[in-house]
């Protein structure tokens, strides 16, 4: 197994740039962030590709089609930038398993060097017809996003009158918290009345829950499920 170290979060669950200010044999980071949903400004991320002009700097921009700025125009200044997206997400296609990374020629004549050792068709027909359909149909992906992205602004309001806390989602999902709940016994009252939100026992964020963004029928109804919850 190739050694790392994993970066912690500081106390608002922000990524610190100045951590990445080190020696270091390569620097990955997804942004936004997950499970926090917070988004690191293009600015923060171009120091820390001008303080490691000799490290591989990989940008995994999985959620950025939910209001976070893609670092692909920083692609023109610095070689050692590969930024990676999926369609995973915002084009709900994760069964296709499709994903992309854009860089400098060299770094990705370096990537198929590697692919082409061990799986050279890493795609079949149907997933790449359907790839290329979902890449030509920019108004959709917009339409879909937009309207993903009105919900989550929407329930950002109602859970915050609720009294729930969350960082300012940039993402498809709410990482959610209650001063007066109990993040597990939250997550497994919801799961009893069939609405499925997921919670990680892990000990700086076993308090938080992770809440997809689903439809404005769905959300309805976790917040009337939320509502009867906080009354108890």
């Amino acid at each position: 197994m190739v050694p790392y170290e994993v970066q912690p979060l500081n106390e608002k669950l922000e990524i610190v740039p100045e951590d990445y200010y080190k020696p270091n044999g390569g620097i990955v980071f997804p942004n936004p962030n997950a499970p926090t949903g917070i988004a690191l400004p293009s600015a923060a991320i171009e120091e820390i590709l001008q303080h490691n002009p000799e490290s591989l700097v990989v940008v995994d921009e999985a959620y950025v089609d939910f209001g976070g700025e893609t670092v692909l125009p920083l692609l023109k200044k610095y070689e050692n930038l590969i930024v990676v997206q999926t369609f995973s997400k915002s084009r709900a296609m994760a069964g296709e398993r499709i994903g992309f990374a854009i860089g400098s020629v060299e770094l990705i004549k370096a990537l198929h060097d590697v692919k082409y050792s061990f799986n050279s068709y890493t795609m079949n027909r149907s997933a790449l017809d359907a790839g290329t359909a979902a890449v030509q149909n920019a108004a959709y992906l917009q339409e879909t996003t937009a309207r993903i992205v009105k919900t989550r602004e929407h329930t950002k309001q109602v859970l915050a009158e609720m009294g729930f806390r969350f960082p300012d989602s940039k993402s498809n999902f709410l990482f959610v918290t209650h001063p007066d709940c109990d993040a597990h016994e939250l997550f497994e009252a919801l799961r009893e009345a069939h609405i499925f939100v997921r919670w990680f026992d892990s000990p700086r964020i076993r308090n938080y829950l992770r809440i997809s963004i689903g439809t404005d029928a769905q959300m309805e109804s976790l917040f009337a499920f939320l509502r009867a919850y906080l009354k108890k």
